[in-house]
């Protein structure tokens, strides 16, 4: 891989992470784009696997940096009947914050383990992003309408947190969106898209930062240590560029979503999803680059 690739699929990265579109892939996609060989016989193949996900650590920091108050601020709101609390129910109030994080990311940390070997199988195919984003597509032209019931007083919850996890497990499938998936588990839940939104930015934090953490060791015990340092340039180019593109592209997003809801993303997937899977009909190299 050379930077140039690196650059252009961190700005994808950044770009589509945190929108309703499914960042892995438009990443997929553009590899395929790019003539980037994904194939078990191409030696390059698990590094670029690799890539895919180790720079999403540059797009999570940037929510850490535009939410830094949220993030770094413990509870300070009264418990009920506090003298007679235990001290691990104080405790938990004190850091509910990341208590409720923690309650959402476990049905992923699972899942994740338990499916990582079929997950790296689907991300080498692009037939399965295309189908996906076509099905979540149409699925995004009607949900406004679904869950349009979200109010500022709904209070994040253990179970809502739990349920919200649950949903974001249902873009471990290529072409779903982590984002999309948390979002609409968010309004589900009662949430407005605003508030919905906001934690499935915050929740991307300990779920990528998990992925990314994982890939690496899994490499390391694998005896990809040389594959990580001969690589190590490619790797912080493509961190730096897909925090600072995510950054843009999160403010733009808030304002955009709580204006006109999904359905521009919607018809955006559709026609996405459905060139790929068109094109190649007709004859056409899904390959701009040999």
């Amino acid at each position: 891989m050379t930077e140039i690739q690196a650059i252009i699929i961190a700005i994808v990265e950044g770009l589509t992470e945190f929108l309703p579109v499914s960042s892995t892939g438009h990443m997929i996609i553009t590899e395929n784009l790019l003539g980037m060989d994904l194939s078990d016989a191409n030696p390059e193949s698990e590094f670029i696997k690799a890539f895919t996900v180790i720079i999403q650590f540059g797009a999570i920091l940037s929510v850490v940096v535009l939410y830094w108050k949220r993030f770094f601020v413990l509870n300070n709101e009264p418990l009920a009947n506090a003298e007679t609390a235990p001290a691990w129910k104080k405790l938990l109030h004190k850091f509910d914050f990341y208590w409720k994080l923690f309650v959402a990311f476990i049905p992923a940390a699972v899942l994740g383990l338990v499916f990582s070997d079929k997950i790296d199988e689907l991300l080498g195919d692009v037939r399965v992003v295309a189908v996906m984003l076509v099905i979540g597509g149409i699925f995004m032209l009607f949900c406004d309408k679904i869950f349009n019931h979200g109010n500022e007083e709904t209070k994040i919850d253990e179970p809502r947190a739990l349920k919200i996890g649950f949903f974001q497990c249902i873009a471990m499938i290529p072409g779903v969106s982590r984002s999309m998936a948390t979002i609409v588990g968010g309004m589900q839940q009662g949430l407005t898209r605003k508030r919905a939104a906001e934690f499935s930015f915050f929740l991307a934090v300990p779920t990528m930062f998990a992925a990314t953490a994982y890939k690496v060791l899994k490499l390391f015990l694998n005896g990809g240590v040389e594959m990580l340092t001969s690589h190590i340039s490619v790797l912080l180019v493509g961190n730096v560029v897909a925090f600072v593109v995510a950054m843009a592209a999160i403010k733009g997003f808030i304002s955009f979503l709580t204006k006109y809801g999904f359905k521009a993303f919607g018809w955006y997937r559709i026609v996405v999803g459905g060139l790929i899977l068109v094109l190649p009909l007709l004859g056409v190299s899904l390959q701009m680059v040999d």
